[in-house]
């Protein structure tokens, strides 16, 4: 379904688009952003009938794999499939190092504008003296050193998405020169006197929270709810820990090709080790870790102490830290808060077991954690 309108505006587009709108065209009517709607329509209608996976890398193009089997990462496929058949706005959420990215090329891939390209763009990486020029292009001589004509990023993605990374960091006059590119569909290069229609989706992203910063006023409240018409949460590693062990075996796989060297087996204590860990750093933060281990490890075989990870990072450290006081004893500050780090876990562990009658599998799930990760933390307190 499109909708075709002689009322519009911000508030109709978002209702209709959330509604399950393909699109939205405000009249009157330009026969050549109608004539892409229909093409991109037949397109969907075509694509009806796959079975889109979009963990298999024989579904995209690029042979990138969503991984994962927790069911986070069910309910974030199941989403990319939905949104993916629609043109309306999504913005992707998550921490840094989540894979945003990996999400948006997969709407883009799964959908009826995988024949157009992928334009992605780090808002934060540009500089805003020439962010205007970078995004919409700019005429030969309209500034100085402007020596020829410049096709601009938005242009590039014709037909495609484009994919603004780090949107919070758009200085407040790009985000107004934005919201007319969304709403009207139309650039203008710098010095150009004519507008340009241009056929782009656009999708966005930050691991800002952007409602907090439409408060403050260092984002536009009519941007924000035209580029969020559909949010998607990427969920954090320490929300999916029962994606470790496949990540894992990915990432060693690439890792190993990239420096030629034959891939290394990971023992079970290591694995553990990985599983205590809360990533603040993400997938992003796991290759590090495993790219040491593969440079330190021995006899092609990691060890967890060829595992380095950040102290005070633990799984077990952050729900018995919430809402309690630790005072720094002893000497050397932070050899006395880890020794009562260790000290309170090891409470919480042997309370649980206590009320659990020794059963590990019910502890941990009193716990919230898994079986591997108490496992792990019993052997290292010493728990008898």
């Amino acid at each position: 379904m499109a909708v075709i309108t002689a009322h519009g505006n911000v508030d109709t587009a978002v209702r209709a688009l959330k509604l399950g709108a393909f699109d939205f065209i405000s009249k009157p009517l330009d026969l050549g952003s109608l004539r892409k709607l229909i093409k991109a329509t037949l397109k969907l209608r075509s694509a009806d009938g796959a079975d889109f996976d979009v963990t298999q890398p024989s579904v995209v193009p690029s042979g990138l794999r969503l991984l994962g089997q927790s069911k986070p990462m069910q309910q974030l496929r199941e989403m990319i499939a939905k949104v993916a058949r629609s043109q309306a706005p999504v913005h992707i959420a998550g921490d840094s190092g989540t894979g945003k990215e990996l999400v948006a090329r997969l709407i883009h891939d799964t959908g009826p504008r995988h024949d157009g390209p992928f334009v992605p763009v780090n808002c934060g990486a540009i500089p805003s003296e020439l962010m205007e020029s970078e995004l919409f292009g700019h005429k030969k001589g309209s500034f100085t050193g402007a020596v020829s004509d410049k096709e601009g990023l938005i242009h590039s993605a014709e037909g495609g998405t484009l994919f603004l990374d780090e949107v919070a960091d758009l200085p407040l006059h790009m985000q107004v020169k934005l919201l007319r590119v969304i709403q009207e569909k139309s650039i203008r290069p710098v010095g150009e006197t004519r507008e340009t229609p241009v056929d782009v989706r656009v999708l966005s992203a930050t691991h800002r929270k952007l409602d907090e910063l439409v408060k403050s006023g260092k984002f536009r409240e009519d941007l924000y709810y035209r580029i969020n018409v559909i949010e998607l949460r990427v969920p954090a590693l320490r929300e999916r820990l029962d994606d470790v062990p496949p990540l894992v075996d990915m990432l060693l796989d690439r890792i190993a090709g990239q420096i030629g060297v034959t891939r290394p087996q990971i023992s079970d204590e290591a694995m553990d080790k990985l599983l205590s860990y809360s990533y603040p750093g993400n997938v992003r933060e796991l290759e590090n870790i495993l790219e040491r281990a593969v440079t330190l490890c021995s006899n092609e075989r990691i060890e967890p102490e060829d595992i380095q990870l950040k102290p005070g990072l633990l799984l077990t450290d952050l729900p018995e830290m919430a809402g309690r006081d630790v005072a720094l004893g002893g000497e050397g500050g932070a050899d006395g808060l880890e020794g009562q780090l260790e000290h309170i876990q090891r409470e919480a562990i042997i309370r649980a077991l206590e009320q659990t009658r020794y059963n590990k599998t019910r502890a941990a799930e009193l716990l919230g954690m898994t079986f591997r990760q108490l496992r792990y933390r019993v052997k290292k307190l010493g728990i008898e």
